[in-house]
């Protein structure tokens, strides 16, 4: 357990510190390359929705923003309580040290994009593409509690170019997504889970 609470740490601190930091030093859209390289950027927006920005009010479209964001978030707290079971009953199951990490760093970056959508709108005032917000305004935040957007900085769009007619045509961006620490831990994760479940998962 004390293995699984210091990758949880870890990732939460380096997720909460890079979101933090780019929220008070980029303007919305701003970004930088990395290393000079154009296909790695750190490239600062915000996230409404779930994963790839998805927003639940677009597909049941009775629900309201508000209410859309409300439900989502419930969900994630919902979720993150069900994960940390799982690790908690996995530790003391004594499961293989790979399921361990894998499924600490799932938690992490959920609990990581959670504190962005509890707390975010209250502690922050409003990102703009001329304005660079501020931790702990005078005038309060953007939004209340549980309206929260989530940061997203890390952008690695490696190829962009016009298709061929035979796949469709059009300009296309391999690798477009947006995301940030807490999701490349999910991914991680999950990565972890499918590449080895058959030592995870096994008969014994």
């Amino acid at each position: 357990m004390k293995k699984a609470l210091f990758i949880i740490l870890l990732v939460l601190i380096i997720d909460q510190i890079s979101k933090i930091y780019i929220k008070t030093h980029f303007r919305l859209n701003e970004h930088v390359l990395i290393l000079g390289q154009d296909w790695a950027r750190i490239h600062f927006t915000e996230n409404k929705g779930a994963a790839w920005g998805v927003q639940l009010n677009k597909f049941l479209t009775f629900l309201s923003e508000e209410q859309a964001k409300i439900i989502l978030t419930v969900f994630r707290l919902f979720a993150i309580t069900g994960i940390g079971y799982w690790l908690y009953t996995s530790v003391k199951n004594n499961a293989k040290p790979i399921f361990i990490v894998a499924v600490s760093l799932i938690f992490a970056g959920a609990l990581g994009n959670i504190i962005d959508s509890l707390l975010y709108g209250i502690i922050f005032d409003q990102s703009s593409y001329n304005y660079v917000a501020t931790l702990f305004p005078e005038k309060g935040g953007y939004s209340s509690l549980f309206h929260g957007k989530v940061v997203d900085m890390l952008y690695f769009p490696m190829w962009e170019g016009d298709l061929p007619s035979w796949l469709g045509g059009g300009r296309f961006t391999f690798f477009n997504a947006i995301f940030n620490v807490a999701d490349a831990a999910i991914s991680i994760g999950v990565a972890l889970l499918l590449l080895f479940n058959k030592q995870i998962f096994s008969k014994e």
